[in-house]
Formats: C-alpha cells, sequence, structure tokens
C-alpha cells in the first residue's frame, strides 16, 4: 500500500453511534478527549466541505441522542438509525455514504469493535480508501480495540489522530483553511 495524500475533496466522514449512551459505555478513550475530538472533526469537515454521514444504533430517549458537538459545527444532519453492525448493510447509510461520490471514507465512532470495523471493512471491499480517526473513536475494551485496529491495519485501512487529519486537509497552516485547521487543533487541545 502507498501513500497517497487526502485530498477533501473526495473524502466522507462518517460519525457512527456517537450517541451519548453508547459513547458512555466505551472503555479506551477519555470522554472528554473523545467529544472534543469528534467537535474538532466535524468543525474540519465544515472548513473542507467534506460531506458528514451520521449513523446511529437504535436506542430510545436520551441515551439514543447523538453527541451535540457535531450539529453544533454542522448544524443537524439527517440520522439513518441502522439495526446493523455495519454501515453498508443498512441501505439508507449506504446509499448516504456512496451519493457524496467520494472514495476516502474516514470514520469516528463507538465501538471500534463494532460499527467502526465492519463499516471499515466493507468500505475496504467496495474500493474505499478508509482512515479511522483513533482520537474520535472508543472501544469496549482495550483488548479488544486493539484486536480491531490490528485487523483493519492488515486489511489496509490507515488509522490517524485529528492532528494528522487536520495536517493532510490544511497542507499549509499559513493559508486561511490551514489557519482554521490549526486554531481546531489549539482550540481542541485546550480542552
Amino acid at each position: 500500500m502507498t501513500y497517497a495524500p487526502l485530498n477533501p475533496a473526495d473524502a466522507v466522514i462518517l460519525f457512527a453511534d456517537l450517541q451519548t449512551g453508547i459513547m458512555a459505555m466505551q472503555q479506551t478513550n477519555d470522554p472528554g478527549v473523545l467529544r472534543r475530538a469528534t467537535a474538532a472533526v466535524a468543525k474540519l469537515a465544515k472548513i473542507f466541505a467534506i460531506p458528514a454521514i451520521v449513523t446511529t444504533a437504535p436506542m430510545e430517549g436520551p441515551p439514543g441522542e447523538v453527541t451535540p458537538e457535531i450539529a453544533a459545527a454542522l448544524g443537524p444532519l439527517p440520522r439513518h438509525t441502522r439495526t446493523t453492525a455495519d454501515s453498508f448493510t443498512h441501505p439508507a447509510t449506504a446509499d448516504a455514504i456512496k451519493a457524496t461520490g467520494r472514495k476516502t471514507l474516514l470514520i469516528a465512532g463507538v465501538a471500534t469493535e463494532i460499527i467502526v470495523q465492519h463499516s471499515a471493512l466493507s468500505a475496504l471491499a467496495q474500493g474505499f480508501a478508509v482512515q479511522i480517526i483513533i482520537d474520535a473513536c472508543g472501544g469496549l475494551s482495550p483488548r479488544t480495540e486493539d484486536a480491531a485496529l490490528r485487523r483493519l491495519t492488515q486489511a489496509g485501512a490507515v488509522t490517524t489522530s485529528v492532528a494528522s487529519l487536520a495536517g493532510q486537509l490544511a497542507g499549509d497552516f499559513t493559508q486561511p483553511k490551514g489557519g482554521e485547521a490549526l486554531g481546531v487543533l489549539y482550540e481542541m487541545a485546550g480542552g
């Protein structure tokens, strides 16, 4: 696998199961870091005009609410509620991703072992380049998340971070969008 620079015009972001009740179950990422990283990814999506897809697991009431950081940056987005562990086996979610016409899928979500892993594997099988934004993900346990990430990298997915993503998207931090991306990183770090 060779390195290819990230082109924001070819990227789409999948926010997967970033719901308050599900986020509370993850054990591998500090909750504050997870929320700030999710907010940063949403802000980068806005700066670089990257479409974002929100997919959720069925949960009733407040535990099922999508973390507000996404809407704060991007406004309200359609919510695709699946009953599957894979976004690509849910027609509405898969169609929303494919309708963007973009072939690089950036994934932020919980749980890394479930929705992140299975969506990434399906995306890879369908010819997408996949990047897992690790600080915007959370796993059910360190051991099982590590196994999922090893499986994903062996399959061809790339693990990345919000800082790396911002750097890839910005290219040059002295340019206007690059400066905005750098501001997102400073804001995230200031937590």
